[in-house]
């Protein structure tokens, strides 16, 4: 049911075929340039584990895929996922899925296809974790590079939803080793308990962003990640 609310023109098939597939004509591109991306959530998986929250990662993992492709000023047209664990808890699956197909609607990409890996000399019953993969497609002479950036362009900047999905491990030595912190801790400045803030899902810029390529002359994009500005 979830897989279902990412339909999209161009997606074919049905889940559970050895490859997803996806028609490129459908979109009736010129000179298409496909975009790929790959990435995962990193330790913020292990305070989803914690707090044993598993609705909202799968966003998480598609908002740092479909977001870095965008910066080449890519539709996002699919994605897959990947799913490792020690024991697979059919209610943890679809909460996790939940989440992806989620992403999905919010980045307009159809989920095509996946991989759940039971591994038990791997990982503990509990622990599990998650990577995606996208792909993307852009008409080659509205493809962004850096190439185009120059001196007396505007900068502007978009805000995030809170920390993403990077940084985590430094974030929780901060809170759970130096301050000695619980999940379940109320701080003062936040309007929600510290777990909320440090699980809010990571923004989805797509839909938005792809609006103002059409009425934009961009020069170049970047998603400020785990490389920071440089790069």
């Amino acid at each position: 049911k979830h897989v279902a609310r990412t339909e999209r023109l161009g997606a074919m098939g049905a889940l559970g075929s050895f490859g997803g597939m996806f028609d490129l004509s459908s979109l009736h591109l010129k000179e298409p340039v496909l975009v790929s991306g790959t990435d995962g959530v990193g330790t913020k998986l292990l305070l989803a584990i914690e707090a044993d929250k598993h609705d909202t990662i799968g966003i998480d993992c598609v908002a740092m895929c479909v977001n870095d492709i965008l910066a080449q000023g890519a539709e996002p047209l699919f994605f897959l996922d990947y799913i490792a664990t020690g024991k697979t808890d059919p209610v943890k699956m679809e909460q996790i899925v939940k989440g992806v197909a989620d992403g999905c609607e919010q980045a307009g990409a159809a989920l095509i296809g996946g991989e759940t890996a039971e591994m038990p000399d791997m990982y503990g019953a509990e622990d599990y974790d998650l990577a995606g993969f996208t792909v993307g497609a852009v008409e080659k002479q509205k493809l962004i590079t850096e190439g185009a950036v120059r001196e007396g362009d505007t900068l502007i900047g978009i805000p995030s939803s809170g920390i993403h999905s990077n940084g985590y491990s430094l974030v929780r030595k901060i809170f759970f080793k130096d301050n000695e912190l619980t999940l379940d801790a109320e701080i003062s400045e936040l309007d929600v308990p510290l777990v909320e803030e440090l699980l809010k899902p990571t923004r989805i810029y797509v839909k938005p962003v792809l609006e103002v390529l059409k009425e934009v002359d961009v020069h170049g994009i970047t998603h400020v990640t785990g490389g920071g500005f440089v790069e």
